[in-house]
């Protein structure tokens, strides 16, 4: 298939998706929105938050200044 053809069927498929507006089923939605409002943040929560926080920063080798001497 040439570009002029597949850049033609990617513009139709693009344009169908744009003006394709599917029947929403607004109690439905409304439904399993409130049904999951308090167990939902419970996914979300960053679990090691603590470690983080707790942990002291102990410099390494690698964290160690190094003086260079300008003799030129």
């Amino acid at each position: 298939m040439g570009r002029g053809r597949q850049k033609a069927k990617n513009t139709k498929v693009a344009r169908e998706l744009k003006y394709f507006s599917p029947n929403t089923d607004y109690s439905a939605l409304e439904a399993e929105l409130s049904a999951k409002a308090g167990s939902e943040n419970e996914e979300y929560v960053d679990r090691w938050a603590d470690d983080t926080e707790e942990d002291d920063y102990a410099p390494s080798d690698d964290d160690r200044v190094v003086e260079l001497d300008d003799d030129k």
